[in-house]
């Protein structure tokens, strides 16, 4: 067996996991640390397999069906590839020629799509409280259909990201700064600063900054959240990332400084996102069909983004992090850059030119990172299944 395999198998045998079988992927606080861990030793071995030209279908037939309420690119893209790398076929639901735009229920959607389907992906972030509703509301649906003898199987879900999280992201960014950095034992102590970012667009999701807080601390790492007043995140999900700090022995602070996150970072992760304050405020206005009310808000906010045109990342805050212009920049893509996608925005041209590679990197690993969440909801015994796959050494194509 090639030996970094091995090494990834070796790490697996010790860790449990067990509860991830035939179970959802919602947020990664819903998950036990050696079920995330085990989530990026799968990954990093469908990745090992693939590059040595090995095939990983454990499907010989089955579909993935897709449903993506707002727009994306790489998430798509990496939900097609991670499930395609099992050997599952894609089909995307498009509500607006379905007959969802006629009334149909999510129960009766859910089970409608799952009868040869073995995954659904979702992402709904637009509106707080509701992503994570609907979501939750499919998951029961198809659960229920099983238990009622409908379905032959249950399908399981995967979160392509919703208003509180964002685990493809997030697990993506980890898988990055494991293999970065040397295994994940070297992420504990490691600065990160997790900063809002200047935007010319208004409404971005919060889910991005959320998932980072959530989740870096469980690993030992030392996160400041920076933004400007009033650009809060969801306050429950800002106190469980304290409590995932001091359970580890790791920080969590808060600032109202870009320059104060930065001093001394070994990972800067600039980003835009709406006030949580404001998401509140759009959900209820679309509740309410308020039209006239989405605009004003709208405009209120690009103004209130305005005043904070400073919070950017440049060469000189570059210069206040640990290691200079050699300091670990991420962004989950696509940024707002100075000078090219815009005027003023997230990132210099220069910062994000010097770093364009490992942002390309970090995008790297999203599918393995679904196929992964994919793989330890269907395979019962991982570590053999892989084993096998090298064994039978099956060429993913011929060359």
């Amino acid at each position: 067996m090639d030996a970094k395999l091995q090494q990834l198998l070796d790490q697996l045998k010790n860790l449990d996991y067990s509860n991830m079988y035939n179970n959802d992927f919602l947020h990664t606080w819903d998950k036990t640390t050696d079920e995330l861990k085990a989530m990026y030793l799968v990954a990093d071995a469908l990745r090992n397999l693939r590059e040595r030209n090995i095939s990983t279908r454990i499907f010989q037939s089955g579909l993935a069906v897709s449903n993506f309420r707002d727009n994306s690119t790489r998430t798509r893209f990496s939900f097609a590839s991670g499930s395609n790398l099992l050997g599952l076929q894609l089909q995307d639901l498009d509500e607006s020629k379905s007959q969802v735009a006629h009334g149909e229920t999510v129960r009766e959607t859910a089970t409608m799509i799952s009868f040869m389907a073995d995954v659904i992906g979702i992402r709904d972030d637009k509106y707080i409280r509701e992503g994570d509703a609907y979501m939750k509301e499919v998951s029961e649906s198809v659960a229920q259909s099983y238990a009622d003898g409908i379905l032959d199987h249950r399908p399981t879900l995967v979160s392509l990201q919703s208003d509180s999280d964002h685990p493809t992201q997030s697990s993506a960014d980890i898988l990055y700064l494991i293999n970065e950095l040397g295994g994940v034992e070297n992420l504990k102590g490691k600065k990160v600063a997790v900063t809002w970012a200047y935007s010319p667009s208004y409404g971005k999701p919060l889910s991005c900054p959320q998932s980072l807080i959530t989740l870096l601390p469980r690993f030992g790492m030392d996160v400041t959240l920076a933004h400007p007043e009033g650009y809060d995140l969801m306050p429950e999900l800002v106190e469980k990332a304290g409590n995932y700090a001091a359970e580890t022995g790791a920080t969590f602070k808060q600032t109202h400084s870009m320059e104060e996150a930065f001093e001394g970072a070994d990972i800067v992760v600039p980003k835009s996102w709406a006030s949580f304050a404001s998401m509140e405020r759009r959900t209820k206005l679309y509740a309410e069909g308020d039209k006239a009310g989405i605009d004003a808000l709208e405009k209120e906010q690009l103004a209130e983004n305005a005043n904070h045109m400073d919070w950017h990342c440049t060469t000189e805050l570059m210069n206040k992090t640990a290691h200079g212009m050699d300091t670990i920049y991420m962004h989950p893509l696509p940024a707002d850059i100075e000078g090219v996608s815009c005027e003023h925005g997230e990132v210099e041209n220069a910062v994000f030119d010097a770093h364009r590679d490992g942002l390309y990197k970090e995008a790297s690993y999203k599918p393995y990172a679904v196929a992964a969440m994919i793989f330890l909801q269907k395979v019962k015994d991982p570590v053999a299944k892989l084993a096998e796959l090298e064994e039978a050494g099956t060429k993913r194509w011929n060359f």
